[in-house]
């Protein structure tokens, strides 16, 4: 008879298994834009539109005045036209950033993540979970 067995027929318990351990740590990611011209610290990204193309640049506050010092030249005597340009915010490149290393992270450890597209929420929270 196992000593298990023997455990349960004398009126014991067997005891309860080993609960999994896992570490959690806090992360805290910090994102720093760099200028784009001369590689120093950027303090904003600079949106424009010429011939229907609409540009984003991240730039120091002296590369961005010089822009628009240069641009004006052309814009104050130019005239607005209907609606902005629709420009993508810089967020958006800081969560394709995400994306791509939660993609990363969800291939790494087997998940099935599409190459494109929407990140299943199950797998951005085991990330979130993991880091």
């Amino acid at each position: 008879m196992s000593p298990q067995n023997d455990l349960l027929q004398r009126g014991g318990t067997p005891p309860e298994p080993a609960a999994p351990y896992h570490l959690v740590m806090a992360q805290h990611v910090i994102t720093t834009l760099v200028d784009d011209i001369d590689g120093t610290e950027a303090a904003e990204t600079v949106t424009f539109a010429l011939d229907g193309t609409s540009y984003e640049i991240d730039l120091s506050e002296k590369n961005a005045k010089e822009l628009r010092k240069s641009l004006g030249h052309w814009t104050d005597r130019a005239r607005t036209s209907g609606r902005p340009a629709r420009i993508r915010k810089h967020l958006a490149a800081v969560g394709d950033s995400r994306n791509a290393e939660i993609r990363a992270w969800a291939h790494s450890t087997g998940h099935d993540v599409p190459a494109r597209g929407r990140i299943p929420q199950r797998i951005v929270a085991a990330f979130d979970a993991a880091h």
